[in-house]
């Protein structure tokens, strides 16, 4: 009897989609480029159950109900073209293809047309949620043709995790053609970059500008996952602040290097943000942030020749806690809408028609970045589809007005002890550039204007301008 679905890659994210589908009464066909690979699995985790291996790729295919459904769990970049290749001879018109890993979402763009014009389907996946997302219920974020999303629709929505007041709505939905997929994938990593780093810096403020004990700061963690920035990035700060490291006896982030790794969708984000010219400082600061954490040699040593304040925070520690809280708060909304901005851009140059209000309603589940204000961000897509900036929706708006006290006080406090805050002042940044009717670009483009002869428009009147201008030391100015 064919099988359901097939998936090559069998990685640990891998082996637990395939150990999800079965569950859900989905029969799974299984291929590894490494024999030994599959043969682990089926005798291990996949023994008893309808997951059938093969060892050559044209049994694998052989073995799947027409149209077959293929999914690649493959590392991004020359391993999908590879499989893709290989498997283009041994499909016919109407069978799909997915791409289930971190795919850039050009790769996915020219892959989908590639395959649309040899009768085949596609679809780039964006899955969030990690081993146990992928084990037990993850967000999955499908682009492509509507025609193969309905393929594979009935499997991903059982297998994805659930959210909402019932606790039964899928967090999958169609996202759109081509790569938005994997763009709304990708974005929502930069997104997490962004979370990762605010919260890193709520705790380095804790720890080294309130000498606060760790212990205490787990509480103030776990505290705050139970009002509005309840959210799976707090409730695991809180969980690995109770862990002891069994070598030394010490809290085991006091023995963790501080050195942070990344797989570049953070990169990517940041680029799509610099193509697009949309604005994304906070998620550029938190790539940047990690990349600069990893000259750990570089910074032992100029912490010895370079010096900075040594004054700690003199506010009242309760006070400051609920400052930081705030900031938090307020940077996270600032963090959003700025990929929601990106998103919103990216929509019109790709030409997809992406439903925010949905995207953000399928992240409330199984995704690193699952949190409870999504829900607003849902609602607010809702009343206004239109929605320029998310920190312009009633809610929010009110939230990062009534923080931005406390927002200030952090940065500064932060700034006057040395201790940095890349991400938590790019957002405030963001936020004050944002909400300024006049910035200081008007000197930038008469710059431009100078050196260049860029030209420049003004305010009280249409079209583009230049000066004559001066060369350099020449006192006189001739006007054009």
């Amino acid at each position: 009897m064919a099988n359901d679905i097939g998936l090559i890659g069998l990685a640990v994210m891998g082996q637990n989609l395939v150990l999800n589908m079965n569950d859900h009464g989905y029969s799974v066909s299984v291929f590894n480029r490494t024999r030994e690979r599959t043969e682990e699995f089926i005798a291990g985790d996949a023994a008893g159950r309808d997951i059938i291996p093969s060892y050559e790729l044209e049994d694998f295919v052989a073995s799947l109900a027409k149209p077959r459904k293929i999914m690649l769990m493959v590392k991004e970049g020359a391993p999908v073209d590879g499989f893709i290749d290989s498997l283009i001879p041994l499909l016919e018109p109407g069978d799909l293809i997915i791409d289930g890993g971190n795919s850039f979402f050009k790769d996915t763009i020219r892959r989908n047309k590639n395959l649309t014009e040899r009768g085949l389907l596609y679809i780039g996946t964006g899955v969030s949620g990690g081993e146990v997302g992928a084990r037990f219920g993850p967000a999955i974020m499908p682009g492509g043709q509507a025609e193969a999303y309905a393929l594979v629709e009935p499997i991903f929505t059982a297998i994805s995790a659930k959210a909402g007041s019932s606790g039964d709505v899928p967090c999958c939905t169609y996202i759109g053609a081509d790569g938005a997929g994997h763009y709304v994938k990708m974005v929502h990593n930069g997104i997490e970059y962004g979370d990762m780093e605010l919260i890193s810096e709520a705790y380095h403020l804790m720890r080294h500008g309130l000498d606060m004990p760790i212990d205490e700061i787990q509480k103030v963690f776990a505290q705050w996952n139970e009002g509005t920035l309840k959210s799976y990035l707090i409730e695991i700060t809180a969980d690995i602040l109770t862990q002891i490291d069994q070598r030394t006896g010490k809290h085991l982030v006091e023995v963790i290097l501080d050195s942070a790794g990344n797989k570049g969708t953070g990169k990517w984000t940041s680029q799509s943000a610099l193509d697009l010219g949309v604005p994304a400082p906070t998620i550029v600061e938190a790539v940047f942030a990690r990349y600069i954490s990893a000259f750990k040699s570089e910074r032992v040593n100029a912490s010895q020749q370079l010096t900075g304040p040594t004054a700690r925070f003199t506010s009242d520690k309760t006070a400051m806690i609920e400052a930081i809280r705030d900031a938090l708060y307020a940077s996270k909304i600032g963090s959003y809408a700025q990929g929601f901005a990106l998103m919103t851009h990216a929509a019109k140059e790709y030409g997809w028609d992406l439903n925010f209000g949905a995207i953000a309603r399928l992240w409330r589940g199984g995704c690193i970045i699952r949190a409870q204000f999504l829900d607003r961000i849902t609602e607010a897509f809702e009343a206004q589809p239109g929605l320029p900036n998310l920190m312009l929706a009633p809610y929010f708006k009110d939230a990062i007005l009534k923080a931005q006290d406390n927002w200030r006080k952090v940065v500064v406090a932060g700034v006057e002890s040395g201790i940095p805050t890349p991400a938590f002042s790019s957002a405030l940044a963001y936020f004050d550039s944002y909400r300024a009717e006049t910035l200081p670009a008007n000197i930038i483009q008469a710059q431009r204007d100078y050196f260049g002869a860029h030209t420049y428009k003004r305010l009280d009147i249409e079209g583009s301008y230049h000066v004559d201008w001066p060369e350099p030391g020449r006192p006189e100015i001739r006007t054009g």
